[in-house]
C-alpha cells in the first residue's frame, strides 16, 4: 500500500519496471503552463514517486495504471489532486506529468525531481520510501541518514529549480498495519508468498516466531524513522513544503482498499482515500 505503502510481477517492495496506462497526456508540445500560478490553485503539476503513485494494482492488470494515481489521475472515481485542482482551475487541463515510477526508491527523487523542473510544475507531490524499507532482509534496508541524503538532494533541485512551486511531501504507508490486516486472509498470504513481495515485512507472514515479530517491528521502526526525516527536511525546505502531519501512515486501511492483485498497493478505492487524506484544500502555502 497503501497507510495504507506501490509488467510482470510487480510489487511495491521489489518491482521491476512497468509502462504506464491511461497516463494524462503529457504537457510536451502544448503550450506551457504560465511560469506564475494564478492566485489560489495551480495551473501544472507533477507527482513524483514509486508504485503506489504510478497507481499499480488499481486498474484489472496487474500493471502501472496512471489514470487511478492518488495525485495525477485523471480516471473515473479516484477524486485525485489533479482533479479537483482542475475543477477549480480549468488552466490546469493536461498539465499534469505523473514521473513516479515502479520500484523506485529514494535515491530516484532526484532524477525525479529533475523532470518536475524541466516541466515547470507549479505544484508537486512527493510519496516515497516504501521501497526503501521492502528489502530482501532487514540490514539491506536503506540506512536512515542515506535515506534523509537522497530525500535532502531531491528537494534541493525542486527548491533551486522551481521556487515558486508549491510541493507536498506524503508520509509511508504503514506496512506493519498491511501486515495485520492480510496475515489471516488466505489470498493475501498466498500472493504474498508467491508473488515474494516486501519480504523484510511481508516475508512468513503467518509466522509468530519470535525473530519474525523482532524483523516486522524493525522494519516498523525503520518507516517510523524515515517518516520524521521526511517532516524534517519539508520543515528545512522551508514555507512552500507542506508536510501530510502523517495522514497516509496513520490511515486504518482496510483489505478492500488494497488490489486483489497482490493485497499491497492500493485498489482504486485505496487511491481515492489516499487523495482525500492528502489533499492540501487551499494552496495559500
Amino acid at each position: 500500500m497503501v497507510a495504507l505503502a506501490l509488467a510482470g510481477a510487480l510489487a511495491l517492495g521489489c518491482e521491476g519496471g512497468a509502462g504506464a496506462a491511461g497516463e494524462p497526456e503529457p504537457t510536451r508540445g502544448r503550450t506551457k503552463a504560465p511560469t506564475t500560478a494564478p492566485a489560489g490553485y495551480p495551473a501544472s503539476m507533477a507527482a513524483l514517486g514509486d508504485s503506489i503513485t504510478a497507481g499499480v494494482g488499481s486498474c484489472l492488470a496487474y500493471l502501472a495504471c496512471a489514470k487511478n494515481s492518488w495525485a495525477a489521475g485523471d480516471g473515473a472515481g479516484v477524486e485525485s489532486h489533479y482533479q479537483r485542482i482542475l475543477a477549480e482551475n480549468p488552466k490546469i487541463k493536461r498539465r499534469v506529468d505523473n514521473f513516479a515510477e515502479p520500484g523506485a526508491a529514494s535515491d530516484a527523487l532526484a532524477g525525479q525531481a529533475v523532470r518536475a523542473v524541466d516541466a515547470k510544475a507549479q505544484y508537486v507531490t512527493v510519496l516515497i520510501g516504501a521501497n526503501d524499507a521492502c528489502a530482501g532482509r532487514v540490514e539491506d534496508m536503506t540506512p536512515v541518514a542515506t535515506f534523509r541524503t537522497r530525500v535532502d538532494r531531491g528537494l534541493a533541485t525542486l527548491r533551486k529549480g522551481l521556487p515558486r512551486a508549491r510541493v507536498l511531501v506524503a508520509s509511508i504507508p504503514d506496512l506493519y498495519r498491511l501486515w495485520q490486516v492480510g496475515r489471516e486472509d488466505a489470498s493475501a498470504v498466498r500472493l504474498w508468498e508467491s508473488l515474494g513481495i516486501c519480504p523484510s515485512m511481508l516475508a512468513d507472514p503467518t509466522s509468530t516466531a519470535s525473530a519474525d515479530n523482532r524483523r516486522r517491528r524493525a522494519v516498523r521502526d525503520r518507516i517510523d524513522a524515515y517518516d520524521e526525516q521526511l517532516r524534517k527536511a519539508c520543515a528545512k525546505y522551508g514555507s512552500r513544503c507542506r508536510w501530510d502531519q502523517g495522514r497516509v501512515h496513520d490511515l486504518r486501511f482496510s483489505i478492500e482498499q488494497v488490489s486483489p492483485l497482490d493485497y499491497f498497493h492500493p485498489s482504486l478505492a485505496g487511491q481515492k482515500e489516499l487523495a482525500a487524506r492528502t489533499y492540501p484544500g487551499s494552496f495559500t502555502w
